[in-house]
């Protein structure tokens, strides 16, 4: 790198940092999740306002591809503690309830999702059908756990009845939408792996499971890796999710794959006595910088790829299709799924809502589309909005059916509250 390149990176990461901090503020006092704000800032700063003038002269050309690799390792990082979020506890007493609602909110959604691309797929050819019919059903599928997480916190809604069983139904819903994208990324062959190496990922995850979370489990409960802070247990944590995001991208899936995996068999609750649990303080620290600095930049790198400036009366029909499928996809998937397990309307509307929240992991499965060519730039520019859309939505119609935060559960929840009580969960229709 040059000194003049060196010099526009750092004023580059500088910007990205204090904007997206600026823009995460106000989407706060709007009460919106503060990746509303940051991914309207990538957009409007790339070549959709002023022909790209603003990112030329913030971002040049020659110094993308050095925010294009730091977005990435922003990516791996946050899919990591997307995976070490998921908890195995949350489906405990609401295995029925969730697991019935997560498949209706992603069966529903994906095929008219599919329906959808077979329609869109003569303004918008890719030299793989299949891969694109595919992929859009998938595109319509996706609940992002770590918004919806974040929506309910706010609301002081995730200990209750509803927000718990909405977390269990969004963490299923991640597991098989990044399963379905796994498929589509499979059959696409963009890989850069040969294909047999793909038969390694089946042995891969089973050596996850079997030798690597008991030997993490191991090495983490260790007096010298479990002390408060402990640098040890970080770069242990780092080298691996980076290792594990190294070889799905080798066997030809992206990187994504592997560093959500790698989450995912992170110890739960480890060190002995009153230690604290380390992986939780490690997925803290790697927060730390990432929701400042690299995921943000992240957002820059996508919104730069975005250009709604020559937006036709065909684009904004498209935009309409694309709204109503997964809008009403996702909640009628949801709903019907809902009723069909017990739940009251109210409840049940509440959950339907919660489920088309998209947000950041959205924008990754359309750039990861963008990467493989199963989206144009056109297409994708509209999925960026239907992905804010449908996120912005979110809060405002939950407001509307839970003007005021429900009561906390009850300490042993069943799957779903015995008729005739009104509670968190349950109310008279």
């Amino acid at each position: 790198m040059s000194t003049q390149q060196v010099s526009m990176l750092f004023l580059a990461l500088a910007s990205i940092s204090l904007l997206a901090f600026a823009a995460g503020g106000l989407a706060r006092r709007l009460r919106q999740p503060p990746v509303i704000g940051e991914v309207l800032l990538g957009v409007l700063l790339g070549p959709t306002l002023l022909n790209g003038a603003i990112s030329s002269t913030l971002f040049p050309e020659d110094i993308r591809p050095f925010l294009t690799a730091l977005a990435n390792i922003g990516v791996a990082l946050f899919m990591f503690a997307v995976g070490a979020e998921l908890e195995a506890g949350l489906m405990r007493g609401r295995r029925v309830v969730a697991g019935t609602v997560a498949v209706g909110s992603i069966a529903l959604p994906f095929l008219l999702g599919t329906l959808l691309a077979l329609y869109l797929f003569d303004r918008h050819p890719t030299d793989d059908r299949t891969g694109f019919v595919l992929f859009m059903g998938a595109a319509m599928s996706v609940t992002a756990f770590p918004v919806l997480a974040r929506i309910l916190t706010d609301r002081g809604m995730q200990r209750t009845w509803l927000g718990t069983v909405a977390l269990a139904c969004a963490a299923i819903d991640d597991v098989l939408a990044w399963t379905l994208l796994a498929v589509v990324v499979a059959m696409s062959g963009a890989g850069t792996g040969s294909q047999w190496l793909l038969l390694l990922f089946v042995p891969y995850v089973v050596l996850m499971l079997t030798v690597v979370r008991p030997l993490l489990r191991r090495l983490l409960e260790h007096r010298r890796l479990a002390g408060p802070g402990s640098p040890a247990a970080m770069v242990v944590t780092l080298a691996g999710l980076l290792g594990s995001a190294a070889f799905t991208e080798w066997i030809g899936l992206h990187f994504i794959f592997g560093a959500f995996v790698f989450g995912a068999v992170m110890p739960r609750g480890t060190g002995r006595g009153e230690a604290p649990d380390v992986t939780g303080q490690v997925r803290e620290r790697i927060s730390a910088l990432n929701d400042f600095l690299l995921l943000p930049m992240f957002f820059i790198v996508a919104g730069l790829k975005v250009d709604l400036s020559g937006m036709n009366g065909t684009d904004l029909v498209e935009l309409g299709l694309i709204l109503t499928i997964a809008v009403g996809g996702k909640f009628v998937g949801a709903f019907v799924a809902a009723r069909a397990a017990g739940m009251k309307n109210r409840p049940a509307s509440a959950l339907a809502v919660l489920m088309n929240t998209r947000g950041l992991t959205e924008l990754i499965i359309l750039t990861v589309g963008l990467q493989l060519g199963a989206l144009d730039g056109e297409l994708y520019s509209v999925m960026v909005v239907m992905a804010l859309v449908t996120t912005a939505m979110t809060g405002p119609l939950l407001h509307l059916i839970y003007p005021v935060p429900p009561a906390p559960a009850p300490s042993t929840p069943a799957a779903v509250p015995p008729a005739g009580r009104t509670g968190a969960g349950q109310e008279t229709s």
